[in-house]
């Protein structure tokens, strides 16, 4: 996953910091943990964001900073699933669904969209992507599964 490549990162800065500030990190770490351990609410979830986003800005990092992380993680998970639709081109299955609608399902993807529509939602791994515009390898992937279909 290229997303774990932390070539690009600057340590010498992360390591300082560390150093620094190692107590307020710990204690933000125990916090969190207990707050994993005790509340069982979507109280939880929110907390623990407040807690590591104020870590985040307590470290110096700006929202530019993490927005620009942010969208480098959502281009890598989207190119895994465009080589995963390459990938799993002969193991897409294609249904059409009861609403007129149809899913192509892989072993990691599932694509639902409308048929004459130029945008299907994607999934990947379980976990939804968004909707996104029909490019070449997505109807190469959905053709793919049409033709396995027929075979069947």
């Amino acid at each position: 996953m290229d997303f774990l490549n932390f070539a690009n990162y600057d340590w010498d800065t992360w390591t300082q910091f560390f150093k620094e500030h190692w107590l307020v990190l710990v204690i933000a770490l125990v916090v969190l943990l207990l707050i994993i351990r005790i509340v069982k609410t979507f109280v939880k979830w929110a907390i623990v964001a407040v807690i590591v986003i104020g870590v985040v800005v307590y470290s110096g990092y700006s929202m530019d900073d993490l927005k620009a992380l942010g969208s480098k993680v959502a281009d890598n998970v989207k190119q895994e699933a465009v080589n995963a639709m390459v990938g799993e081109l002969n193991d897409a299955a294609y249904t059409v669904n009861d609403d007129g609608t149809f899913t192509v399902k892989t072993d990691h993807l599932q694509l639902t969209g409308t048929p004459g529509n130029n945008e299907v939602s994607v999934s990947y791994r379980g976990t939804p992507l968004g909707k996104w515009q029909i490019d070449n390898t997505i109807q190469t992937l959905i053709d793919h599964a049409k033709q396995n279909a027929s075979r069947s």
